[in-house]
């Protein structure tokens, strides 16, 4: 199956690969994906997590194959099924799934975000849910199933240990969208503890916007945000408009805009500095995330009012 879609820049949309596990029906975003193999059998490794089922080599390139079935507490699964192979937060991963069903282009307004009673926030692993004639596909988080099954694999906490604060950081106001209530929670820790203490928290592109568009009617945009981080992959609007959004508004593109996803590859990496982002990063480089931070704020000047 061709994973090679095009999608315009900053549209809001995505592609979303439907697959099956049973009778269930799930997605993963389709720039996550590199291929889709046949299943074809691994070589177990011992003492490792339960739900890794071994590693192969296609193309001289060792994977780890995950049982998604063992990772969502599911039974053994009955077929064969197929390989999704998966790159993302630097990482290729082989999903071992029942039956694939087709990719849909999708928006990011069309996507809902479940609420905290199957969302909370160290257990979740749904993203969203889409309504596809008639059948409800649930976004899985695979960033979080890797990260359990290996927790080296995520923010690397330990590189913001030994970084010394200074006043710059604590006059800066940044501006967060992170979809993620845990990763939310670990990024405004991690620049707190570094000194970056003025920051507001939003859930999603679309209410970081809106943030944006209140304080420029108020007209103190400039006194409440000198930065705006952002990820990727976020319902109601991903980062990708968000950023398209800032740069293109002559008021606004002096704001430097961060772009923090587990997203950045090479291809994705193009299209943030196509839509005009100031600096990419991925997940895990959290200690590089205050470091670029740092870099901005150095050149930043606000625009003079009048």
């Amino acid at each position: 199956m061709d994973t090679n879609i095009l999608l315009e820049n900053g549209t809001n949309e995505l592609e979303v690969l439907e697959f099956k596990l049973g009778n269930n029906h799930y997605g993963i975003n389709v720039a996550k994906i590199r291929e889709i193999l046949s299943y074809t059998p691994v070589t177990p490794i011992p003492n490792v997590h339960p739900c890794v089922e071994g590693i192969f080599m296609p193309r001289d390139r060792m994977i780890t194959v995950i049982n998604l079935r063992a990772s969502l507490g599911l039974p053994n699964m009955e077929t064969n099924g197929l390989f999704i192979i998966t790159n993302f937060n630097g990482l290729n991963v082989a999903f071992h799934v029942d039956e694939v069903c087709g990719i849909h282009r999708v928006s990011w307004g069309d996507i809902i975000k479940p609420d905290h009673t199957i969302n909370a926030e160290e257990y979740g692993i749904s993203t969203g849910v889409i309504k596809l004639e008639g059948r409800l596909v649930v976004i899985l988080d695979f960033e979080k199933i890797v990260t359990d099954i290996s927790p080296e694999t995520g923010l690397k906490m330990s590189d913001i240990e030994g970084i010394e604060e200074n006043a710059v950081r604590a006059r800066t106001p940044i501006l967060i969208a992170e979809d993620s209530p845990l990763l939310s929670k670990l990024i405004t820790t991690c620049l707190k503890d570094a000194g970056y203490t003025h920051q507001i928290v939003t859930m999603n592109g679309q209410e970081a916007w809106d943030t944006i568009e209140k304080f420029r009617e108020e007209g103190v945009l400039d006194e409440k945000i000198h930065c705006v981080i952002t990820d990727i992959e976020m319902p109601e609007m991903d980062g990708h408009r968000l950023t398209k959004l800032i740069k293109d508004d002559e008021e606004l593109r002096h704001l430097p805009v961060v772009i923090f996803s587990s997203l950045v590859n090479e291809e994705m990496r193009r299209k943030g500095e196509a839509l005009g982002a100031n600096a990419q990063l991925t997940k895990p480089e959290i200690g590089l995330l205050v470091g670029e931070i740092d870099r901005l704020m150095e050149s930043y000047i606000p625009p003079q009012k009048g």
